[in-house]
């Protein structure tokens, strides 16, 4: 590769007037130090956690794209009162992408790196919309062979997020867990998880459509919220399971207090005498997305044995170290074709991805719409 070689990046900067800038920059392909990998990005993801890096709080009714088809760029407004809290972020171009795969093309002179030098290989640390990316070997993980970059690009955020979510099920004490949203590419995971390792799973859906995509799935326990016996088929399925953990991607909503409540509904089924401080069962609830970003409604009918919180999945991995995270990720790797399968509904280049329609269609976050950016697509090289 040329030494002076240059390839795309898209970049978000936050303007001090108040709107979110996203376009490609040209930059410098870099230069891999002794312990890295240069990497041709072939494709990577657009998951929920991305789209704060790309558009933060900006209001995409707003949303204007100008420029051109090849180079186009995309603003939108942010309201004022949200300017505050993006002060470290006015004027600094911010790149995007949890994870990614590709080609690795050149690598620096440590053994690990050298041997990678040839390989299609799967990444993580963020800036993976970009047509060139150098990580650390250390970082990166070899696909099997067979296996493409479509294949092995989802390999981080879902996968590991629900491996998290039943390992700190386990952890935690509890022996059934229930998780909302549950019709997405991560639940569908969860779901095949917990199947192998003979966890009992109940399932929060929002529509008929999606329940009947989990019953394909091999799904035993599924109730939709928008049924009339929604509260009464979910607490029947927190007590035929024992579920006393639940992870929540809605966020905002009376949804949290929900499942808190029909947990100790299902708790004082088994009580035998009554306690003015509720079941003495505690009943974890994790909030993990934001799918609705307004307040979290609780009406306190659930006793004092109960927790709320957020989880993320670096502190938790973080919090079962190296030689935890590493049995994780290996699982992740020998299941990329079946368990850890993710199905894409459209492939989009760095420059379709910055398209309105685009856009309004990934942002909205929408079940079996999941969007792939391949940052070569087009390109001879």
């Amino acid at each position: 590769m040329d030494d002076h070689a240059t390839g795309l990046q898209l970049q978000s900067t936050v303007k001090k007037s108040g709107q979110v800038e996203i376009s490609l920059a040209r930059v410098a392909v870099p230069e891999p130090e002794a312990d890295q990998i240069l990497v041709r990005i072939e494709a990577s993801p657009i998951n929920p956690s991305d789209l704060g890096m790309l558009f933060g709080p900006a209001d995409l009714n707003t949303l204007r794209v100008s420029g051109t088809a090849e180079n186009p760029v995309v603003t939108a407004d942010i309201a004022p009162s949200q300017m505050r809290a993006l002060a470290a972020r006015v004027d600094v171009p911010m790149q995007a992408g949890n994870e990614g795969a590709g080609l690795v093309v050149k690598a620096g002179a440590s053994p690990e790196a050298q041997a990678m030098l040839g390989r299609r290989v799967s990444l993580v640390g963020g800036a993976m919309y970009a047509q060139y990316r150098a990580r650390r070997a250390a970082d990166c993980m070899v696909l099997p062979e067979g296996t493409s970059s479509a294949e092995g690009a989802s390999w981080f955020v879902n996968p590991l997020t629900a491996l998290g979510m039943v390992e700190t099920m386990r952890l935690e004490g509890h022996t059934a867990l229930a998780h909302t949203a549950a019709a997405s590419n991560l639940g569908q995971m969860l779901v095949k998880i917990c199947r192998e390792d003979g966890v009992k799973l109940v399932n929060v859906v929002r529509s008929p459509a999606q329940a009947e995509i989990l019953r394909t799935a091999g799904a035993s326990y599924i109730c939709d919220s928008s049924s009339a016996t929604f509260l009464d088929d979910l607490t029947n399925m927190l007590a035929e399971t024992g579920a006393t953990i639940a992870f929540d991607a809605i966020g905002g909503g009376k949804l949290a207090g929900q499942l808190l409540s029909a947990m100790e509904i299902a708790a004082n089924r088994s009580s035998k005498e009554f306690n003015r401080y509720g079941s003495t069962t505690h009943k974890q609830l994790y909030i993990y997305g934001a799918l609705d970003s307004g307040p979290t409604l609780l009406t306190r009918s659930f006793g004092m044995a109960w927790g709320l919180g957020g989880w993320l999945l670096t502190p938790f991995l973080q919090k079962i170290g190296p030689a935890g995270t590493q049995k994780l990720r290996q699982r992740v790797i020998a299941g990329l074709k079946t368990t850890f399968a993710s199905h894409y509904t459209r492939q989009v280049s760095l420059a379709e991805m910055l398209q309105a329609e685009a856009i309004q269609a990934y942002s909205r976050r929408a079940t079996g719409e999941k969007f792939l950016v391949l940052p070569n697509k087009g390109m001879n090289e």
